[in-house]
């Protein structure tokens, strides 16, 4: 079975012929934007960890729909539950009529997500745009303030509200005008931090930010809540340091402000626990609101939102829903997934993935120049290469080039960071022993043909 496969590329090198036929179709029919040159990959199936392509090339895949697979491709109980659901009824517009599905899994999630709250309640949405999105909704109903904290290297969507948020402009590029109320201060990216400053200096660095930003740009007293990635994603997997967690949580307690915990990416098992956020609330700092998407539905489109009953119910009505939020066909999906995450321990997968990986990719950083830190949490890792480990000069070229060679041997690898220098590991959470070896050897072999290639 695919599941059970290795790499293998059987046209030489990819595209292979009906792929470069399905992608020249592409390039006609789709906008520009969309139709990138980077992954000339067309699917004809996948399972598993593993991905096949019209022309019969296997591919691991360690992007994983950018943190849709934690489940894998096809797995056969979702499927299952999803033919199920499709032969009673597809849709019903929840505000009008309720199906059992939206309020079991909300009666799951209440009991699993770790925010505050003795009560919680649950919504869903269909994308983790939307999530975020409405978690802010939330916070700026049960605060009645207008403003918001954002990070650098944030990324939360692409809607306009989250477009806002998100740091990196080129996701925004001609877009505005955005709303006002948005305030971002420095995220506590340590690899980065001023030179010479211990860890517990720069963590004092970055929350003095905060303080700054409260003077200088937007009172505490205006700020509805903060928005934080437990892990960042696009930012260049980027965890958040427990020490500045627990010193945010303060100053929102101090302030009134609500902390939102965003796991879109990291979510649903991804970094060893179910929620990244479970790490903050063992530590006594627990967010208010958590959003979240991707993993939850195995691929199918969901998201949620979730908080206390307190917070939950000082929303108006009328101002959260959608016309397709809680899909009875994707909350099947959802629910089957949750099941099998906790009946399969999917936190412990990523914890035993993430010592295997983690072990290599700092054996890798001891022996190539070009490696500069390994960071991560759980089983999402980030790698970010460098010109020399003194300067720290950004390499984007050589994780380009790296991501190049590694398709052409059957690995599918994706960047992250400002500078594009960072390559993020999303392998899904059912990934073989044999896979994730393969999948090691052949990103040194790659990591090696690439400083050939540049001449290192």
């Amino acid at each position: 079975m695919l599941k059970d496969e290795l790499p293998e590329i059987v046209t030489g090198t990819v595209p292979g012929p009906k792929a470069k036929e399905l992608l020249d179709r592409r390039n006609a029919a789709i906008p520009k934007a969309l139709c990138g040159s980077t992954y000339p990959i067309c699917i004809a199936r996948g399972e598993g960890a593993m991905l096949e392509d019209l022309d019969g090339n296997k591919f691991l895949d360690w992007i994983g729909g950018v943190g849709v697979l934690n489940m894998g491709y096809s797995r056969p109980e979702v499927v299952e539950a999803v033919k199920e659901q499709a032969d009673k009824y597809f849709h019903t517009i929840f505000n009008v009529v309720v199906h059992d599905g939206y309020v079991s899994l909300a009666e799951k999630f209440n009991q699993t997500i770790p925010c505050r709250g003795d009560k919680k309640k649950t919504y869903f949405a269909n994308s983790g745009a939307e999530a975020d999105e409405n978690a802010i909704k939330v916070a700026k109903a049960y605060t009645g303030r207008p403003n918001v904290v954002c990070f650098s290297g944030a990324f939360h969507g692409r809607t306009n509200l989250t477009m806002a948020l998100t740091a990196k402009k080129a996701y925004s590029l001609g877009m505005g005008p955005f709303p006002s109320g948005i305030y971002r201060a420095d995220y506590p990216y340590l690899y980065r931090a001023p030179k010479g400053y211990t860890e517990e200096e720069a963590i004092k660095y970055y929350i003095d930010k905060i303080y700054k930003l409260f003077d200088e740009a937007t009172p505490a007293s205006d700020v509805a809540c903060m928005i934080i990635e437990p892990i960042q994603g696009e930012g260049g997997f980027v965890p958040a340091p427990i020490e500045w967690v627990k010193a945010v949580r303060k100053i929102c307690d101090d302030n009134g402000i609500l902390m939102i915990a965003d796991e879109v990416q990291c979510g649903n098992c991804r970094t060893g626990r179910y929620f990244a956020s479970e790490y903050w609330a063992e530590a006594g700092a627990a967010p208010d609101i958590v959003s979240t998407a991707k993993s939850m539905g195995a691929g199918m489109p969901i998201s949620a939102i979730t908080a206390s009953e307190e917070i939950m119910d000082s929303v108006p009505a009328g101002t959260i829903g959608g016309t397709y939020c809680g899909n009875p066909v994707s909350c099947a999906a959802a629910n089957k997934v949750i099941d099998i995450m906790k009946a399969e321990d999917f936190a412990g997968k990523a914890r035993h993935i993430a010592d295997r990986v983690m072990a290599k990719f700092n054996e890798l950083k001891e022996k190539y120049p070009v490696v500069g830190d390994v960071r991560g949490l759980g089983a999402m890792i980030g790698v970010e290469y460098v010109k020399d480990k003194e300067s720290k000069e950004p390499y984007g070229e050589f994780v380009s080039k790296m991501i190049q060679n590694a398709i052409q041997m059957g690995l599918l690898m994706e960047n992250a960071g400002t500078n594009g220098n960072v390559i993020r590991f999303l392998a899904p959470l059912v990934m073989t022993d044999e896979q994730m070896e393969k999948g090691l050897e052949i990103y040194e072999a790659a990591l090696v043909k690439t400083m050939k290639d540049l001449g290192l």
